[in-house]
């Protein structure tokens, strides 16, 4: 039996070394490919390595482009929308989860039914939102339309009803309102949670590009997801300098993830719980 568990120990952690190859592979061809020279990127057959690492390739990322701008735009968009989905999420998923009030089982579903829906179907009636609102080539156009999500709200719901009714029985005979007890006492027992949504927020926003690209005309105002897709030519693509330009934007959302990978995975497992 001490045998046989072994062995599928061992086949197990095989097939995840395998999977992690599957998954590294391509961000390892990205970073081989940024340091090669145009003619080796598109060589045959495949150069893997390049002969000696072409560094110009970032520094012509940010010459082409306005990648500082690009930059800030980004961060500035992600910093708002992931503080925004935290406070609407989190004070309506209380509310679901804590608050009794009519057809509150109804207006849940009906939040809920966004998910049903895929997002190309509303990004027409939200740029004619934006465009009668004045907000074209604005970052308040990328940031307004997403300052809730219901996947937000759906996850920090299922948090707050794994806390115990006590907690908030006592702080109601100690006085607190629903306000009181949310802050102080339901939002620091639910930071995985909350942490799980910013991730999830961040990586969104950062890498989105249907949406910034049908508001957002105008240099000025765009992201880098976009800003990226426009090195990419009709007739010939400049292949290193725009793996270069793609690794300069990624890094931010790995060195987060990292950062906070055990409270991601700690807010996901616990998500179905109740």
């Amino acid at each position: 039996m001490k045998a046989k568990s072994r062995y599928s120990l061992w086949m197990v952690h095989l097939l995840l070394i395998v999977g992690a190859l599957f998954m590294v592979i391509p961000f390892l061809w990205m970073i081989f490919t940024s340091l090669k020279t145009l003619g080796e990127s598109t060589q045959i057959p495949i150069v893997i390595f390049p002969k000696v690492p072409n560094w110009q390739n970032y520094s012509d990322v940010t010459t082409m482009l306005p990648f500082l701008k690009f930059y800030s735009n980004t961060v500035i968009v992600t910093i708002v929308k992931t503080v925004g989905q935290l406070i609407f999420c989190s004070v309506s998923a209380y509310a679901f989860a804590r608050i009794e009030f009519p057809f509150k089982n109804i207006i849940f579903i009906l939040c809920l039914s966004v998910l049903m829906v895929p997002s190309q179907v509303y990004m027409l009636p939200q740029f004619l939102i934006m465009r009668d609102f004045g907000w074209l080539n604005s970052l308040k156009a990328l940031i307004v339309p997403g300052l809730f999500s219901a996947f937000g709200m759906f996850l920090l719901r299922q948090f707050f009803m794994t806390l115990p009714n006590e907690l908030e029985e006592a702080a109601k005979l100690d006085g607190c309102n629903h306000f009181q007890i949310y802050r102080r006492i339901m939002l620091p027992l639910t930071s995985s949670g909350l942490i799980s949504v910013a991730i999830f927020t961040c990586l969104a926003t950062w890498n989105d590009l249907m949406w910034p690209m049908i508001v957002n005309s105008s240099p000025e105002k765009m992201t880098l997801s976009v800003g990226l897709s426009s090195l990419q030519g009709q007739f010939g693509t400049n292949f290193p300098v725009l793996m270069a330009g793609s690794l300069l934007a990624l890094w931010p959302m790995i060195a987060l993830f990292i950062a906070s990978q055990k409270y991601f995975v700690e807010g996901i497992s616990f998500t179905g719980t109740k």
